[in-house]
């Protein structure tokens, strides 16, 4: 079965790039696997996001795993390796709107998952 790295944090960019790569999966018959960072809202838990994030899988009708881990030092490391061990057809990641001098620099995370994984990246932006 092909499968699908999806790179997550609660973030309009995340909620993005969730979106394009659960549809993806959907339309093609493919297993997603969401990479879960921290939640940036101190009152969430990362068992809540887990618990949602698979209640929403479930409910799309695609075969997924939910991946949490902690730090955004790791984000990239975590969604290359599982992508790697999953041997993923592709990765989805969100990508923040940038101003002109902006667009000069990728975020780090970005640039090392486009640079660095062994399969086609899409880079999704969130709707204004």
């Amino acid at each position: 079965m092909t499968t699908i790295v999806v790179g997550y944090v609660a973030t309009p960019e995340g909620e993005a790039a969730w979106s394009w790569g659960v549809e993806h999966a959907a339309a093609v018959g493919a297993k997603v696997v969401v990479i879960a960072s921290d939640t940036p809202h101190p009152d969430v838990t990362p068992e809540s996001v887990v618990e949602q994030l698979e209640s929403r899988l479930a409910d799309a009708g695609v075969e997924h795993e939910v991946v949490h881990f902690v730090g955004s030092s790791g984000a990239a490391d975590s969604i290359l390796d599982n992508a790697h061990r999953h041997d993923a057809s592709l990765v989805v990641i969100g990508q923040r709107r940038r101003s002109p001098v902006g667009k000069l620099v990728l975020g780090s995370t970005s640039q090392r998952i486009l640079l660095e994984a062994e399969c086609p990246v899409v880079a999704v932006k969130a709707p204004r």
